[in-house]
């Protein structure tokens, strides 16, 4: 069992973030090149004022949408204190930790205007005894570099001098990130720790507890092979924000973007297959992924290159992909999941799945996502049209020409043969007969049919209809006019 082995180990304090994703499937990627690769989920739960379960849920949920199927886990680091603790103790007794009661005021105090970022080394030899407000920091060499090997940035130097004295322990004896992190990858024989770049400040710290944790131990644990992400940044080339960018995987899951093409579009966030085609299956994107091959540039998070993905994904589809794939959007109450805060304009009686198979074809080559199905289709399942207001003043309500193309096509469709390519010839010569090409005749139409300006071809959404609930539509939208 000599496969690379893996680990994700998000925080749960928010939303699944997009580059938390990107860092699970490039994890995922290299577990999944070998048959003995192990991809494990460690949920790093030591947070406890930030934590909530339901953060849990959301990533191990999201995972799952992506296919992104795990060897061991989730694991909970709180569950792993007994081993945290034991760590600590070896770290202290071997001389590589020591007590500190400085508090953030006093090290500021001491600073005065001195700026300079970090603990000031009061404590260190001091001589402390452990106390009620005593944390535990590691002593940093004070000469020499540490010099962190990353397979996508090269060799990183750090200057010892400039890094602190870090807490590894509070008071209370809670064991803080960095020991717990490496205590965990140490005793889960993590090969390669993959993660986003605002972590490699972290990497030096980590690789001198790994290091101080094989002396205590007499046991040389192996370093893992270090590779850190690029950022992920909006349109303006600034980091993504929690709070201003759509940074949540969950709410693409809801907007309705097929998993494949979430996979596929954040496999190109700092990488790209060989070749010239970007839209490729995921086993080639597992076989092709190399960490060497990462950009360590920013990479810009596109939403309106991924919503065309998305669309190019959902045209791909077979018949029966697309109707098992928009099932939760369109009759929800058929369907284990249902996208959050969605709900169907229409009831379940009144929803026609035989008519809905027979217009599936023509949505399907127009949604860019999923959640655009029921507004396109609404009209089918609803015993009126679902008029958008501003639609209907600009084309019928306030335009007398497109009111008397109505009436002419109420009298024309009476006895017009009922197909698309019937009704599509009756339409042009309509048009003609007032002075309208085509685009303009049939936008009052489709308008009083189906409530809007936007949905599937008209025609052949006529032929679905019926003859006699399009009649029906016509003369209610002129009703309205005279309401």
């Amino acid at each position: 069992m000599n496969g690379p082995r893996v680990r994700f180990a998000p925080s749960p304090t928010g939303y699944f973030h997009v580059g938390s994703a990107r860092s699970a499937l490039f994890n995922w990627f290299i577990a999944r090149q070998s048959p003995d690769g192990v991809f494990i989920l460690r949920i790093e739960d030591t947070d406890t004022d930030r934590n909530r379960e339901e953060w849990v849920d959301g990533i191990v949920s999201a995972m799952a949408w992506l296919g992104l199927d795990l060897d061991a886990g989730p694991f909970r680091q709180s569950a792993n204190h007994v081993a945290h603790t034991d760590a600590t103790q070896r770290l202290l007794d071997g001389g590589y930790l020591y007590f500190c009661d400085c508090t953030g005021d006093d090290v500021a105090a001491r600073k005065g205007d001195n700026k300079t970022p970090g603990y000031d080394g009061f404590c260190r030899d001091r001589g402390l005894a452990r106390g009620e407000r005593t944390a535990l920091r590691f002593a940093t060499p004070r000469t020499g570099a540490t010099v962190v090997p990353d397979l996508i940035r090269g060799d990183v130097e750090f200057q010892n001098i400039v890094i602190d004295d870090f807490v590894v322990a509070k008071s209370s004896g809670a064991v803080l990130y960095a020991l717990a992190n490496v205590t965990d990858d140490r005793n889960d024989a993590i090969t390669h720790v993959i993660r986003g770049e605002e972590h490699l400040p972290n990497a030096p710290k980590q690789m001198l507890l790994w290091s101080a944790l094989n002396a205590v131990t007499g046991v040389d644990v192996p370093l893992p092979a270090y590779a850190h992400l690029p950022l992920l940044v909006n349109e303006q080339r600034k980091k993504l924000s929690k709070r201003k960018d759509p940074v949540a995987t969950e709410s693409y899951r809801d907007e309705g973007y097929l998993p494949e093409a979430f996979v596929n579009y954040l496999a190109l966030l700092g990488w790209s297959p060989r070749g010239d085609e970007e839209i490729v299956p995921r086993q080639t994107l597992i076989n092709e992924f190399r960490l060497e091959d990462v950009s360590h540039s920013p990479a810009f998070f596109d939403v309106k290159k991924m919503r065309s993905f998305n669309g190019e994904y959902i045209r791909r589809l077979s018949l029966d992909e697309f109707l098992a794939a928009v099932a939760p959007w369109v009759r929800p109450w058929a369907t284990n999941w249902q996208p959050t805060d969605r709900t169907v304009p229409w009831t379940k009686e009144q929803f026609d799945e035989a008519l809905f198979t027979r217009v599936a074809p023509l949505v399907q080559e127009r949604v860019a996502v999923l959640s655009e199905v029921p507004s396109m289709v609404a009209f089918f399942f609803l015993d009126t049209a679902p008029y958008d207001d501003a639609d209907f003043a600009k084309t019928i309500a306030n335009d007398p020409l497109n009111q008397a193309l109505l009436a002419a096509a109420i009298e024309r469709f009476a006895s017009e043969e009922w197909n698309a390519t019937s009704l599509h010839a009756s339409v042009v010569e309509l048009g003609e007969a007032m002075g309208l090409n085509l685009r303009k005749a049939q936008a009052p139409i489709r308008c009083a049919v189906t409530g809007s300006l936007v949905g599937p071809p008209l025609f052949e959404s006529l032929e679905f209809l019926g003859r006699e609930r399009t009649l029906t539509r016509l003369r209610e939208a002129l009703e309205r006019c005279s309401a």
